[in-house]
């Protein structure tokens, strides 16, 4: 309690330099957050992808059953394939009335035995999209490949680049920040040596003394991830009409309000562990 009430002494005493600490931790934890939602929204999108047939494969009219049975398992057996649909000529003349069955010249014109038969494949993962695709145009089984390589390539390489350009930040701005308040707290103890070294004479231990100071920090750290995270949210929640219009039927938004919180509580851990971190630099320093 004694260490509590020391500590908000200090930030009030020095208002300037707790409103700077504040605003360094708050835009860390602005960068987590949207470092976050983006991590997230991508790894979704390509999840999303992942579950729809991302490779169709038209078969020749003279292609056997048993051939394509057999190209059937040996998809199966790469490991590669979630899943597989074969679709027959009849089936594909069904999906042909309902995609023009308000225009009846071209329902006329059209027979199941115009229309191929067909595999419509999903991937395991993204990037099995390219060795599936390779194995079924050399079977000779198949006239056509529809594969969409440019979407695919630029999707996955957008998503990495976006991982490490966010964890790259995160961590320098966490440096910056654990920086930043060492310094901070340090120019504060500086301004009590006198006080500190009176404090020692009566007996007071190292602990006793670097306490308000290390509580400091953690103020400062879980201030500034509150409003970080609440910037964040607050943005992501106002683009939310828009970003479903642009995403066009892609689950991604809205994010539920219990991962918004759980993403509150790791940030607010990780406020903690910063606060602690510069703090405990700082009282090391300047503390003997």
């Amino acid at each position: 309690m004694k260490s509590r009430k020391s500590a908000w002494k200090n930030i009030r005493r020095s208002p300037y330099q707790a409103l700077a600490a504040i605003l360094i931790m708050t835009l860390t934890f602005l960068a987590v957050s949207f470092f976050t939602f983006l991590l997230v929204g991508s790894s979704q999108i390509i999840n999303y992808f992942e579950s729809k047939p991302q490779v169709t494969a038209f078969f020749k009219n003279e292609a056997a059953q048993e051939d394509i049975n057999t190209l059937e398992n040996k998809l199966s057996d790469t490991g590669r394939v979630s899943a597989i649909k074969f679709v027959s000529k009849e089936d594909a003349l069904k999906i042909y009335k309902e995609q023009n069955k308000n225009d009846p010249l071209l329902l006329e014109l059209v027979t199941a035995d115009v229309l191929p038969a067909s595999f419509e494949i999903s991937a395991v993962k993204i990037e099995d999209l390219a060795p599936i695709s390779d194995t079924l145009k050399k079977s000779s089984i198949v006239s056509d490949v529809i594969y969409q390589k440019d979407v695919v390539s630029t999707l996955t390489a957008w998503t990495n680049a976006i991982r490490k350009i966010g964890i790259a930040l995160i961590i320098l701005l966490s440096f910056v920040s654990i920086f930043v308040m060492a310094t901070i707290i340090g120019m504060k103890i500086s301004q009590k040596k006198e006080d500190i070294e009176i404090m020692k004479l009566i007996g007071a231990t190292s602990w006793y003394i670097r306490w308000p100071f290390i509580m400091e920090g953690v103020f400062y750290g879980t201030i500034g991830a509150v409003i970080g995270w609440t910037i964040s949210t607050g943005t992501l929640l106002y683009a939310t009409p828009f970003l479903e219009s642009f995403l066009k039927g892609i689950p991604v938004l809205p994010v539920p309000y219990v991962n918004l919180l759980i993403l509150l509580g790791l940030e607010i851990v990780l406020a903690v562990f910063l606060g602690i971190a510069s703090s405990f630099v700082a009282v090391l320093r300047y503390l003997k």
